[in-house]
């Protein structure tokens, strides 16, 4: 992505504001620079004694009005500039939220939640910052010290004088040079540590009550405190070359000021030059010093945010690993079954994708339209990871996952994701009211389908338990249910999109035998003439799938109905055994 890019869009859209916010400046800060002159004129003639007291009123109002003029004048430009910077922010976290929309499932599981909400917050901020401080404090400052000087060459003032006041100026470019790399490269260490904080504090904000149960809250406080501890470090660093930088400016013009007090004193006792000219003299180069600093400033800023803006550029231009092909196809999923053939994937392990991780050798089955398939087999054998291929979370190779006749790798990704309503075991629910989270996908869905939804998900009867009952507010990823309650309420979510497929990914691990096995009769009854793909770490669940795969260190080792996989040795009549064994000795108490 072009470096430029963001800035070129948002200056595209907002130019007519600074370009009056900059007009504004000028005409602000040529009434400013008139007050030295004015003062000038007003002391020599105080001086020859020739100031009536209506004289000395007049050059009072002129005076008064020049400084509430440059306040007026200079105070509208500020507010232009600072709205526009606000537009900044409003725009450009709008447009990041949307980037993220589009990253998958890859992006996620690399970078925490902390991380990504720095950039909202600390970078995006970083940016705005620099272009309020900049525009208008560059506009005001380029003007104000062009002006100042344009009025010492035409002032009385030798230009010898003017000359030698302006030397030490000459080095502040040589600092800029020298100081300002410096600056931005602690600055992005400092953004980056912050980010590694945030999500570190995100982390630890939601494992707040486990970290309570076990009583280790010391031990996490210094977990924390090692990370702040190492954003304090880098922050030094930066304050250290930061405060160098801000403090030389601003010596560079007293310096100035000292060679115009020293050279323009003698000047002025030698006769050369008058008191006004002298007086003015002074003033004007103590003019210079406000904008030399706001130069500093401006510079200091400008530099710490093109760190930030370097990491919303390279975030921005990362591009989304699961992308439409240019001629991608809809299909009709209600008469498309699913086809894997001859699958294989691994994982990229590290940022680099240097090594990989086998998930999946050579997965080939087959599900009719209207059928039900289970899935089963050990933690870690790919049953979730073959669901993220068939949703294209992650991309299959092409030629290995098809729906109909149609590569998923040719669908487009609305059809895709409409097409199928996925549960997971997780259960996810946002921090809104329980109604909201059903009708999550149907927003204007009928209370009464809500309703139906959440009782054929066996959770009508904890919700209306609530004093508030379907308009209850959850708290942050539903806190406020238990866990199986989480999942029945995402397996209503699920229920209430009446895809034409259906995944649960181990839906119902949260909830009592007696509970699956009533969830799973409604079910059947429920999606009859429509596709449902299940996986379950419980046997009792997948009985009534039409055909059941056994998944085990990512192949296919079993296949079959519940009668017929029970009827030989495997994996599914030791899962089986095992769960019967665990269910009796559960009933009896041992």
């Amino acid at each position: 992505m072009d470096s430029q890019r963001i800035l070129r869009d948002f200056f595209r859209k907002t130019w007519a504001y600074y370009l009056v916010s900059i007009a504004l400046h000028a005409v602000a800060n040529v009434l400013n620079v008139q007050f030295p002159r004015v003062l000038g004129h007003f002391t020599d003639e105080l001086k020859d004694g020739l100031l009536s007291a209506g004289d000395v009123a007049r050059y009072s109002w002129t005076l008064l009005g020049i400084g509430v003029g440059f306040a007026l004048i200079g105070g509208l430009a500020q507010y232009l500039v600072m709205y526009t910077g606000r537009f900044f922010e409003y725009m450009n976290r709008r447009r990041l939220y949307a980037h993220f929309t589009e990253l998958g499932e890859r992006f996620y599981s690399r970078n925490g939640v902390g991380k990504l909400l720095s950039y909202f917050m600390n970078d995006v901020t970083a940016v705005r910052e620099s272009i309020s401080m900049g525009v208008n404090q560059t506009a005001g400052a380029s003007i104000l010290l062009v002006s100042t000087i344009v009025m010492l060459l035409v002032s009385d003032v030798p230009f010898y004088l003017v000359a030698a006041c302006m030397i030490p100026l000459l080095l502040i470019p040589v600092i800029v040079v020298i100081v300002g790399p410096k600056i931005r490269k602690r600055s992005l260490k400092v953004q980056e540590a912050i980010g590694t904080m945030t999500e570190t504090a995100e982390e630890q904000f939601g494992g707040i009550r486990v970290t309570k149960k076990f009583a280790v809250e010391e031990t996490m406080r210094k977990r924390f405190g090692a990370t702040v501890d190492r954003i304090r470090e880098r922050q030094l660093k930066l304050v250290r070359v930061s405060a160098l930088f801000q403090a030389l400016i601003p010596f560079l013009g007293a310096a100035s000021l000292i060679v115009a007090l020293a050279f323009g004193g003698y000047l002025t006792i030698a006769g050369r030059i008058s008191l006004g000219s002298f007086v003015a003299l002074t003033l004007y180069i103590r003019m210079l010093m406000n904008p030399l600093q706001q130069i500093g400033n401006v510079i200091n800023v400008v530099q710490r945010a093109r760190a930030s803006l370097d990491r919303l550029n390279e975030l921005l231009s990362r591009k989304p690993e699961i992308r439409e092909a240019d001629d991608a196809v809809a299909v009709d999923f209600a008469d498309s079954g699913i086809r894997v053939r001859d699958l294989s994937f691994s994982y990229e392990e590290g940022e680099d994708g240097g090594s990989s991780r086998q998930a999946l050798r050579n997965i080939s089955l087959s599900v009719p339209p209207g059928a039900t398939l289970g899935i089963v087999g050990r933690t870690g054998s790919g049953k979730s990871t073959l669901m993220k291929l068939l949703l294209r979370t992650y991309d299959p190779p092409a030629g290995t996952v098809f729906y109909g006749e149609r590569d998923v790798r040719e669908l487009t990704l609305e059809s895709l994701r409409e097409g199928i309503a996925y549960v997971p075991q997780d259960g996810f629910l946002f921090s809104s009211t329980i109604r909201e989270n059903i009708a999550f996908y149907k927003r204007d869905s009928d209370l009464k389908d809500i309703e139906r939804a959440a009782k054929q998900a066996r959770v009508y009867d904890n919700i209306v338990e609530f004093p508030d009952k379907f308009e209850t507010k959850l708290g942050e990823r539903g806190v406020t249910l238990s866990g199986g309650q989480r999942q029945r309420t995402s397996l209503a979510r699920g229920i209430i999109k009446n895809a034409p497929i259906l995944i649960l990914d181990d839906s119902v691990s949260a909830v009592d035998a007696v509970t699956e096995t009533e969830i799973m009769e409604t079910i059947r009854a429920i999606r009859k003439g429509k596709t449902t793909i299940m996986i379950a770490h419980r046997i009792s669940a997948l009985k009534h799938a039409d055909e059941i795969v056994v998944l085990d260190e990512g192949a296919i080792v079993q296949r079959g109905t519940h009668a017929a996989l029970l009827a030989k040795e495997g994996l599914y009549r030791t899962l089986h055994d095992i769960q019967e064994e665990g269910t009796r000795l559960h009933g009896t108490g041992n």
